[in-house]
């Protein structure tokens, strides 16, 4: 798993005031928990891109004015209005002790239903992992490619790999749907099918009478 670099300072202050002018000058209040003690810090709010907007988990180093902390992001929150980084919780790893991460869930593979028209919805994005640091992934991938209409990909069929998925064994991570217009033309054959069937009975019909008719002249005479 890629590492990402976060330089911190350690706060002096603690107030929400302090917190806001630390915001302002571009930076985010953070908090170092997980070890003997809580660590206040703040960081340049420029060294979060790669780590927050990315589709893949990271870990993180944390240099805290000389001193270096290996963590993952555990929790982040985020101005309801200006999206701008409000706070960053971050927990210290150890490499004998394991972790819980939401992991990115990556679908490889072509589904031949999605080929033939059906609409994949990915409805797991994420899964729960626990492990410890040195087998955590930085992705899962998940194979589409026999999954067809009616079926779906559950986390069961995932295979662990130095890791524990916490997620409920049958949930759906993906499946493909029927579109309307496949529905709507596949309707319109069925109807089609049975009107032809219902002609067709109906012309049988009509010709076994008329051989009846046929074969009762000649008697009569």
């Amino acid at each position: 798993m890629k590492t990402i670099e976060i330089i911190g300072y350690k706060r002096a202050n603690l107030g929400k005031s302090d917190a806001k002018r630390l915001r302002a000058e571009g930076n985010v209040p953070c908090v170092l928990y997980g070890g003997d003690e809580q660590i206040h810090f703040y960081a340049p709010m420029i060294l979060f891109r790669d780590l927050v907007y990315t589709r893949d988990a990271h870990f993180v180093n944390i240099n805290i004015e000389g001193t270096e902390y290996r963590a993952i992001l555990q929790d982040i929150q985020f101005h309801p209005v200006s999206e701008i980084i409000v706070h960053a919780d971050f927990l210290q790893l150890f490499e004998g002790k394991k972790i819980r991460m939401d992991i990115p869930v990556k679908l490889v593979g072509v589904s031949p239903s999605v080929i033939q028209g059906g609409i994949l919805v990915h409805k797991r994005r994420t899964l729960s992992v626990l492990a410890l640091p040195k087998n955590m992934p930085s992705n899962i991938e998940v194979d589409i490619s026999n999954l067809v209409f009616h079926h779906s990909v559950k986390v069961q069929d995932v295979e662990e790999d130095g890791f524990e998925i916490l997620d409920t064994k049958i949930a759906s991570i993906a499946v493909v749907e029927v579109p309307r217009a496949l529905k709507a033309a596949g309707a319109a054959g069925d109807e089609e099918g049975e009107e032809g069937e219902v002609t067709e009975g109906a012309e049988a019909a009509e010709g076994e009478a008329s051989a009846a008719e046929g074969g009762e002249a000649p008697a009569g005479e």
